[in-house]
């Protein structure tokens, strides 16, 4: 089994409030997690309003496939954000015996 991890920092150039910014956030999360079937959340910057934290995870059983997953998961983030850029990523895969 593969654990695949994921974390992306997203500056929100647009959002004038945290009204504003979780609006944007919890749209690209529910978009997400209905096309990719994978968990994802928004995890740090809570109270900031123009930068947003957002983690995500897939599993299966194969390490080129959770790579791949993520890599989509974070291209479909990056399509899907209305006025905002990616700042840093990371992703790890975790190989469970």
């Amino acid at each position: 089994m593969v654990v695949g991890v994921g974390y992306v920092s997203v500056q929100l150039f647009a959002s004038q409030s945290l009204k504003d910014k979780r609006r944007v956030v919890r749209s690209v999360i529910e978009r997400t997690r209905k096309r990719y079937n994978a968990s994802v959340a928004e995890v740090d910057y809570l109270d900031s309003w123009q930068m947003a934290g957002i983690g995500f995870s897939c599993v299966s059983n194969s390490s080129s496939h959770a790579d791949s997953m993520l890599a989509e998961v974070l291209r479909f983030i990056e399509a899907n954000l209305a006025d905002g850029a990616i700042a840093d990523v990371s992703t790890e895969l975790i190989h469970m015996s």
